[in-house]
């Protein structure tokens, strides 16, 4: 069978797992929207974090100190998101995606809305970063499933054939909430003085509350998964779904956490590491910080929305570890051109080469990704599975990235060299593990046990593993 064999046309649904086309469009709206707010609220924080809460919630310190502190509480947000992974993960193997998806955005959301009604540090003391920080670690406790819910949600919900596709919607509205966010920003950044005087920071923050409405309105109205109501049926939900997990499944979770050393690796440091670079070392001036992160952001997700769904479709027809590790060595072969033109200092060409790393390299793997972690996993513990890979390998892969790269850049007298370095021993990584990834496309979601028991490792990427897998042929 020739690699471009086109995958058998799914079976009719049964009665008690029949999806409407309505239910499907209801169901990427829903996952979309969901992503739209984590990554607005993403890349407000981390804007707002950079540029202005220093000025709001540690006025007692000296800028330094206080861009330090406004930094901490960025992370603070980022480290907490693998215990949300886990709790409601976990939650989710129990009583269903539908709950927690429902949950996970009226915290995160609620949160976000809520830090446009803090008071600052010169109205009520240190009562203000406290208040901060509380509702930036309910933030990252909430968003910490929310990506691995919608992404395992569209997979179980798509039929055979194309979940690739599907799957790949909701990382569509990473690059929905960063342009808005960046869009937003970039207009109220001129003068940041004002915005702080006349309270204008606080606009954004409580526009959360606009997605959080359409969001939660469309996901009420939901269906479960169809996975996890035959779970029901057959009284098979896992009761404790991380004990299950960490007992069968931690060969399949550190391949996911592998796959994500690319693409969220990529993705920080892009969107983090490189405009950081670019404005303190290769252009010698913070003045131009915001704009220049913000056109580049909306430039890139401008790609991006178009590249997701094309990698999604790709993955339908040529499966996910081909197209994944595709999007890895392009990833790979650029990064040393990009980061040299970075170095030039010149803007449009910065632009141009942060739109096309981020928004093809990185993100293409996101769109491949979308099907291909939730389809790794057993049924019984698919959504703790995929949020334990998913978050941890993002405090590892991401979390650690402005800290590295602050030390390589002391460490190697502001040289561009060792950051390029770095992003190709995190993509060097992933394309390694896709060798022993095991081809997940049209695998019966249904299976209680891991791709990783279908499919024999000696030929993880062949074109007769799909094959296989969509049968559920039991290894010998």
């Amino acid at each position: 069978m020739s690699s471009s064999t086109p995958v058998p046309a799914a079976p009719p649904r049964t009665a008690d797992s029949s999806i409407s086309e309505a239910d499907l469009r209801r169901a990427g709206w829903a996952s979309s929207l969901g992503s739209a707010l984590e990554y607005y609220d993403f890349a407000l924080y981390s804007l707002a974090s950079a540029l202005i809460f220093s000025e709001l919630f540690f006025t007692d310190s000296d800028p330094t100190t206080g861009r330090i502190l406004a930094f901490a509480t960025y992370f603070i947000g980022f480290a907490v998101r693998p215990l949300g992974g886990l709790f409601f993960g976990s939650l989710g193997d129990r009583i269903g995606r539908k709950s927690v998806l429902l949950l996970t955005v009226l915290l995160m959301g609620g949160a976000s809305t809520a830090m446009g009604l803090l008071p600052t540090y010169d109205q009520v003391g240190i009562l203000a970063p406290i208040l901060l920080i509380v509702l930036r670690i309910l933030q990252g406790f909430g968003a910490g499933a929310e990506q691995a819910g919608a992404a395992t949600l569209m997979t179980e919900y798509a039929p055979r054939h194309r979940r690739g596709f599907f799957a790949s919607l909701p990382f569509m509205g990473i690059q929905i909430g960063t342009v808005i966010a960046a869009l937003v920003f970039f207009l109220l950044l001129i003068p940041s003085q004002q915005v702080v005087l006349d309270g204008l920071w606080r606009i954004p923050f409580l526009a959360s509350a606009v997605l959080i409405g359409v969001a939660v309105y469309i996901r009420l109205k939901l269906k479960e998964s169809p996975s996890f109501v035959k779970l029901e049926a057959h009284e098979q939900v896992q009761e404790k779904p991380l004990r299950s997990l960490l007992r069968t499944s931690r060969k399949t979770v550190l391949i996911g956490m592998g796959l994500r050393m690319a693409e969220n690796g990529g993705s920080s440091i892009y969107q983090v590491l490189a405009i950081s670079y670019v404005v303190t070392v290769a252009l010698g001036s913070s003045v131009t910080a915001g704009p220049i992160g913000a056109i580049s952001l909306v430039f890139a997700a401008a790609v991006g929305a178009i590249t997701v769904p094309v990698a999604g479709l790709l993955s339908d027809r040529f499966g996910r570890v081909r197209v994944y590790r595709g999007f890895a060595i392009f990833q790979f072969v650029i990064a040393v051109p990009v980061w040299w033109i970075l170095s030039t200092g010149n803007v449009v060409a910065t632009v141009a080469a942060i739109s096309v790393a981020l928004g093809i390299g990185t993100w293409g793997m996101f769109g491949a990704q979308g099907a291909l972690m939730p389809e790794l996993f057993g049924s019984r513990h698919r959504y703790t599975g995929v949020s334990v890979a998913r978050e941890f390998s993002a405090v590892i892969a991401g979390g650690l990235v402005p800290l590295v790269g602050a030390l390589l850049l002391a460490w190697f007298s502001d040289s561009w060299v060792p950051l390029a370095l770095y992003l190709l021993l995190l993509t060097g990584i992933t394309i390694a593990v896709t060798f022993i990834t095991p081809e997940t496309r049209g695998r019966d979601l249904d299976l209680e046990t891991d791709a990783l028991d279908d499919v024999s490792l000696t030929a993880p990427a062949t074109a007769s593993a799909p094959v296989a897998a969509a049968v559920g042929t039991p290894r010998a």
